[in-house]
């Protein structure tokens, strides 16, 4: 009786973090949980792709790029921003601006790690992550103004 009354409250607990009216700590829960299984999704057809199947690092990178790409940007949709009843763009404006906010983070990032482990003496990962880490609040803010917003 106790383990079915503990479900039905972890149940409603989810519910409420995937439902419209969770606020910021539900938005934030869910970009998290997207961005995790996104990671893992990235990591696993890499390494599937290079590890298991034989195929050439830089191949597998790509095409498990391009997935992860895919993938977050449909949970972006349907997951993170489930609150929208109907966005304001349609399914092709989104993905080109999703592509060009990709492009400029993979442009920052890359001139971040190029230029400032020289510059500053440091090791590549501690900037790799700090830039992440820096790019994680102003993305999602751009995602929610410029790319998943609402009609009206």
């Amino acid at each position: 009786m106790r383990m079915a009354a503990s479900r039905e409250i972890i149940a409603a607990r989810v519910s409420h973090v995937l439902s419209p009216d969770s606020g910021a700590l539900g938005l934030g829960i869910r970009y998290a949980a997207v961005g995790g299984l996104v990671g893992l999704v990235y990591l696993t057809t890499t390494t599937v792709l290079a590890e298991v199947l034989a195929t050439p690092f830089q191949i597998a990178l790509a095409i498990a790029n391009v997935t992860a790409i895919a993938v977050h940007f449909m949970l972006q949709r349907t997951v993170v921003w489930v609150h929208h009843a109907r966005f304001a763009l349609g399914v092709r404006s989104q993905a080109g601006r999703y592509l060009l906010l990709i492009a400029f983070q993979y442009a920052l990032t890359a001139a971040s790690t190029s230029l400032l482990p020289r510059a500053l003496d440091v090791p590549v990962m501690p900037i790799y992550i700090v830039t992440v880490l820096m790019l994680a609040v102003p993305n999602v803010l751009f995602l929610r103004a410029k790319i998943f917003h609402p009609e009206g």
